[in-house]
């Protein structure tokens, strides 16, 4: 079994040479960064502590290795409740959590779960206390009995001094934590939650397993979901969710933190108003006459006269029609009900082409259903092509068009621009009257007077911001949530965090 460095502690302690980059992740080299005040003697708690942490860590390490080490693989499939996970090396950093299951919690025969019976530890453990506890420093053992008793949750960050430690707040059972944490929390800010256990010691608090992840706030209502299927587990007892129940439930709990891990690690699944997943679909058909095909067509486009159609329409000399381009829309939408209409595709007659443009299988399917029903022996298919948004990606960068400013890239007239943004942030702000599946189908509006439901809105329009953090395309809709605040009478400012 591989030694993959320190699994106690939330940050790595590999050997670090002089000119590798630092481990701070400034993305300077050792030498010039973090070396000297490395090297400089430390004697803080949290400096005992942590060398107490790799101290114990390497011989747990061993230990395991020498006497369990060929129960690795089956140790990652019930850490990951699957019979064939993907590989530990496809999940960065997740041995920071996964071996601290398999050295204190792991048990591939695990005795039937008892409330308010002291925690037993795992197999691993077992075998070390038995061979190795009597003779631990009292740090370590402290350490070690820490690591099996205390529960594994669900923390939001309250406040960050970033190098130096974080205020925690329980999202399962309440409660406030200051931690003294140097790595993880330079990359964490207000807001953001982790999964991981606390280690209380006598002069400081630690995190003796951490994620390696930051889950983002608009998370918050998967552990919302979980917190309730708890609290009404226990219900019958009158009393308030308690870090035994966590111990007991410790599975379930690491289900929704693996459930949270995996939605990350998966691309977001883009799809159109109708819900369809999005591949670009051109269809071509030849057409015996481009008025023919027109006056055809022409009702697909919802709200608009044919007239208003043909205002840009290119016309032969002798007046016949050439070439007319409009877009085939419906009324409503299923999505935003504010919507008036829904452009589906865009139709483009040429002389004797017709060539239809959609965005997924489903619509491809209704545009030639809808040319050949309308046009009959008029219309001729001859090809479709599709690509997905990846495909499409992929041939602009080979291409190398992707940098490259095209006519669709020009910006909007400036008042364009405005009415644009105006309309964009009006279907933004109906958000607050949409039934959201996060909020167990109530609106926004709804899910305010609730104190629960109010965090789970604030905690969306957090990851709403966050996201709009991300760099867009110049000149793109950047939406107004305080805009939304206001509406939900929630108190305005970016990252604000109310509990």
């Amino acid at each position: 079994m591989r030694d993959n460095g320190a699994i106690m502690r939330s940050h790595a302690r590999a050997k670090t040479g002089r000119n590798d980059p630092c481990p701070c992740g400034s993305g300077r080299k050792y030498k010039h960064c973090c070396l000297r005040s490395d090297s400089a003697p430390d004697n803080s708690p949290w400096a005992r502590q942590r060398d107490a942490s790799d101290r114990l860590a390497d011989e747990l390490m061993k230990f395991a290795g020498r006497r369990f080490g060929e129960h690795l693989n089956e140790a990652w499939m019930d850490f990951n409740r699957a019979d064939d996970p993907d590989p530990i090396d496809e999940f960065e950093g997740e041995n920071q959590i996964f071996f601290p299951y398999f050295l204190f919690d792991w048990d591939p025969d695990p005795p039937p779960a008892r409330r308010g019976r002291r925690p037993k530890p795992g197999v691993v453990a077992q075998a070390y206390i038995l061979e190795k506890a009597g003779s631990l420093p009292e740090l370590e053992r402290l350490i070690l009995e820490q690591s099996i008793v205390q529960p594994i949750s669900f923390y939001e960050v309250i406040r960050c001094n970033p190098g130096h430690g974080m205020v925690l707040r329980d999202i399962l059972i309440g409660g406030e934590a200051e931690v003294e944490e140097h790595s993880a929390s330079k990359g964490m800010r207000p807001g953001d939650l982790i999964y991981a256990q606390l280690c209380p010691l006598p002069d400081v608090n630690t995190l003796s397993r951490m994620a390696p992840i930051s889950i983002p706030p608009g998370k918050k209502a998967a552990i919302f979901g979980l917190r309730a299927q708890l609290r009404r587990r226990i219900a019958k007892q009158k009393r308030d969710l308690a870090a035994e129940d966590l111990i007991h439930y410790r599975e379930q709990i690491r289900t929704v933190y693996l459930d949270i891990r995996d939605a990350l690690r998966t691309p977001p699944k883009l799809c159109n108003t109708d819900g369809d997943p999005l591949v670009f679909h051109t269809l071509i058909f030849r057409v015996g006459s481009a008025r023919v095909a027109f006056d055809a067509l022409a009702p697909l486009s919802y709200g608009e006269s044919k007239e208003s159609l043909l205002d840009g329409a290119q016309w032969n000399g002798d007046g016949s029609l050439q070439g007319v381009e409009f877009p085939w829309s419906v009324k409503g939408n299923p999505m935003h009900k504010t919507w008036d209409n829904t452009i589906l595709g865009h139709l483009k007659i040429s002389g004797n082409t017709l060539v239809a443009e959609v965005n997924s299988v489903n619509r491809a399917k209704r545009i030639r259903q809808e040319v050949e029903k309308r046009l009959g022996l008029h219309a001729t298919h001859q090809r479709t092509t599709s690509q997905t948004p990846e495909e499409m990606l992929a041939d602009r960068k080979k291409q190398g068009t992707a940098s490259r400013p095209s006519e669709a890239g020009k910006p909007l007239d400036p008042e364009m621009q405005k009415a644009f943004a105006a309309y964009m942030q009006e279907q933004v702000e109906a958000w607050v009257h949409q039934k959201i599946p996060a909020l167990g189908g109530s609106t926004p509006l709804q899910a305010v007077a609730d104190p629960e439901g109010r965090e789970i809105v604030e905690a969306l329009l957090l990851g709403w911001e966050r996201d709009l953090e991300k760099p867009g395309a110049p000149g793109s809709f950047r939406p107004d949530i305080d805009a939304l605040r206001r509406l939900l009478n929630l108190p305005v400012g970016i990252g604000t965090v109310i509990h």
